[in-house]
């Protein structure tokens, strides 16, 4: 009966202090414009399918599936004071490869029940989590299904082979909190492990397992404080990484109006903790590691004296000053080398240059590894005005970089192994690139093996798609 008072009370509280939110979010006047409702980052306002794509080189004939990515696209006007980049609306993009061709390409805004109010559109089936359901941060495939997901609260939302909404989908009710942007999937069992939290419990994150079937087996409670912002987690062999870091839930962010109430705090300590995959909360293997927020781990792996290598794209700090987006000023490569038996972490600088969306070779997630893919970011994200691609090899400890000319900005890139790989870069690479001047849009495929030469396929898309977040290659 407790608990079922704190819940009333919660709820009753959170609506009061929701009221005095958007009271103040109405009263926020901007004094120039948002950059991420502008430029490159200006929202597309329909939905749109273009059959037979032009292509300059040639698609490899067993690429047969969809490259689909997900990311914020506004469908009405907002505030440009109170907007922030992680709120937008959802939207996908993909294109569908089959026998050497381009079929076509299509966007889709994900059917949020902000979204099909604006469209005039009945609202998509299916329960919800909350108030908020906007689902606009990855994409990809599961258990024969493709789902659209977002952390702190929203449900996964299920779409189908032509990237329309089907409906508001807990993993066929299975799961019964919140899931993640960045599940793992272990490749040996065929589950996808994620690190989950809703926005509204500030003491609380889930383990969360998903099965082969696309059922939740298991959804673990860890104790946490302050409620950290978890993006992304990584798994090895034995363990899942959760990384709490210094960016957490600000009361006092979210009163005075800003809809994304995250900031950086310097009093919560950062460190990362080690789950045993089946383990509980008090099996947690804390280690300290130096003040950082970290959106995109890699990758990690196990090494043979114990510890725990795992890479990371490491901001200096994050959200310390902006209310619209990410505002670090650093952010390098980096090896941490988190050994459970000093319960530390040791940082070492992989490479200087700021990057992002760091993918390797996926089959390769919680083993040992040789290649990192990421994307530069010499403007950073707000408004870039060049950047390029990395294909660091961390054996030889070499970068190479691909550049797709001035005035070409390209997104995350996924690895897409070989059918019969013999190597792991044996595979391609494959992502969007936006040419700022054109204002229009490449699906761009290298071969990874030969990653500075000319792409193997350009497939041309005439108009210009927002830099989003998050994609991935879907066979059919």
């Amino acid at each position: 009966m407790a608990s079922a008072v704190e819940t009333l009370i919660r709820g009753v509280v959170s609506k009061a202090v929701a009221k005095i939110s958007v009271f103040n979010r109405g009263r926020m006047k901007a004094d120039k414009p948002n950059p991420y409702l502008t430029g490159i980052h200006a929202p597309m306002d329909a939905e749109l399918t273009l059959d037979s794509l032009k292509v300059t080189g040639s698609i490899p004939s067993e690429l047969d599936g969809r490259y689909i990515r997900n990311g914020p696209n506004q469908v009405a006007p907002e505030n440009p004071a109170a907007y922030h980049w992680f709120l937008g609306d959802g939207m996908v993009h993909g294109v569908r490869l089959h026998g050497g061709k381009a079929l076509w390409y299509r966007n889709r805004w994900i059917k949020s029940r902000k979204v099909t109010e604006a469209l005039g559109l009945p609202d998509a089936p299916g329960p919800r989590n909350g108030a908020i359901d906007t689902v606009n941060t990855n994409v990809l495939g599961h258990a024969g299904e493709t789902w659209a997901i977002v952390e702190a609260g929203g449900y996964p939302v299920r779409i189908n082979e032509e990237l329309e909404t089907i409906a508001s989908d807990p993993f066929g009710g299975t799961l019964k909190n919140a899931f993640a942007a960045h599940p793992n999937l272990d490749h040996d069992s065929g589950e996808m492990h994620a690190i989950t939290y809703n926005a509204d419990i500030a003491d609380t994150i889930w383990h969360v397992v998903v099965d082969a079937k696309g059922k939740v087996r298991r959804e673990e409670p860890i104790r946490v404080q302050d409620g950290p912002s978890i993006h992304g987690c990584m798994i090895t062999k034995n363990y899942v990484i959760i990384l709490d870091l210094p960016v957490t839930f600000s009361l006092k962010t979210f009163l005075a109006g800003h809809p994304f109430p995250y900031t950086w705090n310097p009093a919560h300590k950062a460190r990362i903790g080690l789950l045993p995959k089946e383990g509980r909360s008090d099996d947690v293997i804390w280690c300290d590691v130096a003040s950082c927020y970290v959106f995109h781990p890699c990758n990690a792996f196990e090494a043979e004296d114990g510890t725990v290598i795992m890479d990371v794209c490491a901001h200096d700090t994050m959200f310390a000053e902006s209310k619209i987006g990410p505002d670090s000023a650093r952010v390098p490569f980096e090896r941490w080398t988190i050994d459970p038996a000093a319960r530390s972490t040791a940082r070492m600088v992989i490479d200087p240059d700021s990057q992002e969306f760091p993918r390797p070779n996926e089959t390769r997630i919680g083993k040992p590894y040789r290649f990192a893919y990421t994307v530069s970011l010499p403007d950073g994200v707000a408004s870039p005005n060049e950047s390029k691609l990395f294909k660091h090899d961390l054996e030889a400890g070499v970068r190479q970089v691909h550049d797709f000319g001035s005035g070409h900005i390209p997104g995350e890139f996924v690895f897409v192994p070989k059918q019969a790989a013999k190597a792991e870069d044996d595979g391609w690479l494959m992502g969007y690139v936006v040419n700022i001047a054109a204002q229009t849009t490449d699906l761009v495929i290298l071969n990874a093996a030969n990653f500075e030469a000319a792409p193997q396929a350009i497939i041309h898309i005439p108009h210009r798609i927002p830099p989003g977040f998050h994609g991935n290659w879907v066979a059919a």
